[in-house]
């Protein structure tokens, strides 16, 4: 196993509200514009006693996923870490109640104005 392949990376970023802290081994700025590639999600091993509710919601979630492309605007952080934690979900503070927030578009791109 080369040194790039032991790698773990915990991703902070929003989605619908909420407050998604995942692990993966490969994490690139992915093929779409504006998206970062998320690949290899990692969970914690199934043969503790405990077993966590919220991230067996994950694993559920993105049971089959082989990779996620999460918007640029909605990473919080990256982090390279020594191992994979506990994934969690939390409900933003920011956006606690039903409301999400609206799409913030990115400058320089769409259609160009026209001209008179």
């Amino acid at each position: 196993m080369s040194p790039s392949d032991e790698r773990v990376y915990r991703v902070t970023f929003l989605s619908q509200g909420q407050v998604y802290e995942m692990y993966a081994r490969r994490v690139t700025q992915g093929g779409f514009f504006g998206f970062i590639e998320v690949e290899e999600l990692l969970f914690g091993e199934r043969t503790k006693l405990v077993v966590d509710p919220g991230e067996e919601r994950l694993r559920t979630e993105f049971e089959g996923v082989r990779r996620i492309f999460i918007p640029m605007h909605a990473v919080v952080r990256i982090d390279e870490v020594e191992k994979v934690g506990t994934a969690r979900v939390a409900a933003s503070e920011r956006n606690a109640g039903s409301v999400s927030p609206f799409p913030v578009p990115v400058p320089g791109v769409g259609p160009e104005p026209s001209k008179r």
